[in-house]
């Protein structure tokens, strides 16, 4: 006779193959802000006639995340874009967005935490953060900037690897 019980059928009131507290990830946005924006127009009103050719439009991102002290999985996210139109003398406008989240992060492993910190949150965030820039250009009296979607899974790996080549070159 064994001593086995069948977890997987719960055959002989065994117990389930999964307990119950064993929950899935989850991801959960507590809450958005602006944290800080800014829109110039430094050539305005002449910036604002028609235009021989479009202009070149220059986007930077940049994602922060920290842990929130005195709470228990929640993090602060930040997504940073800035655009430029235009360069130097013929710069039609500078919009600078600081766009956040705090995020409610539940039963991930900690090898995960980065990637969705990094990868998922600023995804989450980017449709939001996208219309606000699309929204201070168009009341800047330009077309409105809809800002093309951002892979932020290959944002976050080039990322990792500059790390990884910084902390080469510190070890050697």
């Amino acid at each position: 006779m064994s001593d086995t019980t069948d977890h997987q059928s719960g055959g002989n009131g065994g117990t389930p193959a999964t307990p119950a507290s064993a929950t899935p990830p989850s991801i959960n946005i507590l809450t958005q802000y602006i944290r800080d924006m800014s829109f110039e127009s430094p050539n305005a009103p002449a910036a604002l006639r028609g235009q021989k050719r479009a202009p070149a439009i220059n986007i930077g991102v940049n994602v922060g995340a920290n842990p929130i002290q005195g709470t228990e999985g929640e993090y602060d996210v930040r997504l940073s874009l800035n655009a430029k139109a235009g360069e130097g003398a013929d710069l039609m406008f500078n919009v600078e967005l600081d766009y956040g989240g705090v995020f409610k992060l539940q039963n991930f492993p900690q090898e995960h935490l980065l990637p969705v910190l990094f990868i998922e949150c600023p995804r989450l965030l980017f449709p939001f953060a996208r219309q606000v820039i699309a929204d201070v250009t168009r009341n800047g009296g330009f077309p409105p900037l809809m800002i093309d979607p951002i892979d932020f899974a290959q944002l976050f790996q080039q990322r990792m690897a500059e790390e990884r080549a910084r902390q080469q070159v510190q070890t050697t």
